[in-house]
């Protein structure tokens, strides 16, 4: 049985490769993520007042502005400290 040798004959250089790609899918990931958790819970929230809780339709509607608002105001890009 062979074994690996120590010598490496690749092009391979740590750290030379553009991952610009690699950053942008990410990125693009977790606003998806955020977003999408946000707008999950935004609509959830309301059905669930409006259904489970002697409350009704109102005070769902006003749990749903404001969870959408507060989650907008928490989770939006902030500026960066450059």
């Amino acid at each position: 049985m062979a074994t690996p040798s120590a010598d490496h004959n690749h092009d391979y250089q740590r750290g030379a490769m553009d991952i610009q790609e690699q950053a942008s899918t990410y990125d693009a990931f977790m606003a998806l993520t955020k977003w999408g958790s946000l707008a999950l819970v935004a609509s959830l929230v309301p059905l669930v007042v409006w259904f489970c809780t002697p409350a009704g339709f109102l005070p769902g509607l006003i749990s749903a502005v404001v969870i959408t608002v507060g989650g907008i105001v928490l989770l939006r890009d902030k500026p960066s400290a450059h």
